[in-house]
């Protein structure tokens, strides 16, 4: 059965012109970014910030702090559930490539992918389902193969020979800590990751890409003012250069700001002990606009949508793969 889901790979730069296609998933934060009349402005002081914040990271042998610049590829994966009729085409996953130019060298060096994630089924999980199963709960809860399918599709799109021939190592994900969790800082320090954070239990959200096969560790890089959380497979400081790491740092660490500016623009770095809050009133904004409100509202469209075209019409499908797809 599994042979009958293939993937296709789409890519489209991310860079100050920009435009999301139509088939684009609307909740998406780059879309976001890309509209309305402030589109071209955003753009550009997003891609000025993660330059600037890569060059002060990477700042050996770059003493005027200008040597480097952070090219963006947005990757979309549209999973096939038919080999014979490529029009049951599915928008599955879209993550975020990095590409790192060395302006004094020329050289052109791979980052990392992964970085942002966004998913349409997690989108109908979180939005969708795990809404419908807490109604009129008393107490908040999940069931008990949550997030079991989405796993399953991550998995084996990250072990198809499509995601191996475009990617020469797994994907690494960085995404906002949970404001529902506390964080104590550790005396383990990463020259480029910075100092790590541990927690005492992990999220929901930890533990949904848990069961994609990734783990967890939570850094606070050099002048960033609240850790980050890392998903990753195999060594995340083993496996990667330390260029490639600063290519995720700098890109994720501007879009949390632009985000999370509660979090990750405060104007007071984590403490020892440290509990986000999206209620922190002390903290300043970036330049760039930045719908939230929208972007909640549209998770619940999206996460619809693909409860109406994805999870209903193929459900005996999906059934009859997850059965025989090992965790």
């Amino acid at each position: 059965m599994s042979n009958a889901f293939t993937f296709k790979i789409k890519n489209i730069r991310f860079d100050e012109h920009y435009q999301p296609s139509e088939n684009t998933r609307i909740t998406t934060n780059f879309a976001n970014l890309a509209r309305g009349e402030s589109r071209q402005a955003n753009l550009r002081n997003t891609l000025t910030m993660i330059d600037n914040r890569f060059n002060t990271l990477a700042h050996w042998d770059n003493p005027k702090g200008d040597r480097y610049r952070i090219e963006l590829e947005i990757i979309s994966a549209e999973m096939n559930l038919d080999a014979e009729n490529t029009s049951h085409a599915i928008p599955l996953i879209e993550i975020l490539k990095t590409t790192v130019v060395d302006l004094h060298t020329h050289e052109r060096i791979d980052g990392i992918v992964g970085n942002n994630f966004s998913s349409y089924v997690r989108d109908y999980d979180f939005s969708v389902l795990l809404l419908g199963y807490n109604k009129g709960q008393a107490e908040f809860s999940t069931p008990s193969d949550f997030g079991d399918l989405h796993a399953k599709l991550f998995k084996c799109f990250v072990n198809s020979d499509t995601y191996k021939e475009n990617f020469k190592k797994p994907p690494v994900i960085c995404l906002s800590v949970s404001s529902s969790k506390t964080y104590e800082r550790t005396e383990n320090q990463h020259p480029v990751l910075g100092t790590e954070y541990l927690q005492d239990e992990y999220s929901l959200t930890d533990e949904y890409f848990r069961k994609m096969g990734l783990k967890v560790r939570y850094f606070m890089p050099p002048n960033s003012v609240a850790p980050l959380a890392f998903y990753f497979c195999g060594d995340l400081l083993g496996d990667y250069t330390n260029l490639e790491l600063i290519s995720t740092i700098s890109t994720m660490d501007t879009f949390q700001k632009i985000y999370r500016p509660e979090i990750y623009n405060a104007n007071s770095a984590a403490g020892k002990s440290y509990r986000p809050s999206l209620k922190n009133q002390d903290y300043s904004l970036t330049r760039i606009v930045y719908d939230r409100e929208e972007r909640s509202r549209l998770a619940i469209e999206q996460g619809k949508f693909v409860e109406e075209h994805f999870i209903k019409p193929y459900q005996a499908v999906l059934e009859q793969w997850s059965a025989h797809y090992a965790l």
